[in-house]
């Protein structure tokens, strides 16, 4: 079970996955009311964080803390939820506490209890982009949209590597794609949009 849960800041999303029993939380800008709301009395086995940006990010340590389980993100994380101008919040607040996280580095696999986790590094609309594949499903953050992709032109971000990361996504194999604003999309929608903005990034 995938559930959709609209986050506070941008309409930004987070994701609630179930199995057997347990809970995976994709992304953190949800106050924790919704999330105690949907995940009721099964047992959270962790966040993930697509990315390290103010309205995917700014409650993991809220719900770490509550649920007593441990933040996944990808290394560079700490470089963009350090910076006051990276993290996009309003008022330039920041994150300072790593004390739950476990950084991924590169591509790889991950078992979380009864949850099998790929997960692929795709920098370009920020350097700390990780997407995750998990039971044929990729939740890709702010690296893929429902025809659109994530800007290139902000903090720590990089055209050229989103071109890279692009070319790598394009490589695998999933069903759905659920991303980090508006609706989900079909593999083979995200073949055409990735085609279409591989040749828009390179013009």
């Amino acid at each position: 079970m995938i559930k959709q849960i609209e986050g506070d800041y941008l309409d930004s999303n987070v994701y609630i996955i179930e199995k057997d029993n347990q809970v995976l939380i994709i992304d953190s800008g949800a106050e924790i009311d919704k999330i105690k709301e949907v995940v009721g009395n099964r047992k959270v086995v962790g966040v993930l964080l697509t990315h390290g940006h103010y309205d995917h990010s700014q409650y993991c340590n809220v719900y770490a803390k509550y649920y007593n389980c441990n933040i996944y993100a990808n290394k560079h994380i700490t470089q963009t939820l350090s910076d006051g101008e990276a993290i996009y919040s309003e008022d330039k607040s920041v994150i300072q506490d790593f004390s739950n996280f476990i950084f991924l580095e590169g591509d790889g696999k991950i078992q979380i209890e009864n949850f099998s986790i790929s997960y692929y590094y795709c920098p370009g609309h920020s350097i700390c982009c990780e997407c995750y594949l998990i039971d044929g499903d990729l939740f890709a953050g702010d690296v893929l949209f429902d025809r659109s992709i994530g800007r290139t032109d902000l903090k720590y971000s990089d055209k050229n590597m989103m071109i890279e990361s692009l070319k790598k996504l394009e490589n695998l194999i999933f069903n759905n794609v659920y991303s980090g604003h508006g609706n989900s999309s079909t593999y083979a929608e995200q073949m055409k949009n990735i085609k279409v903005y591989k040749r828009f990034l390179t013009r």
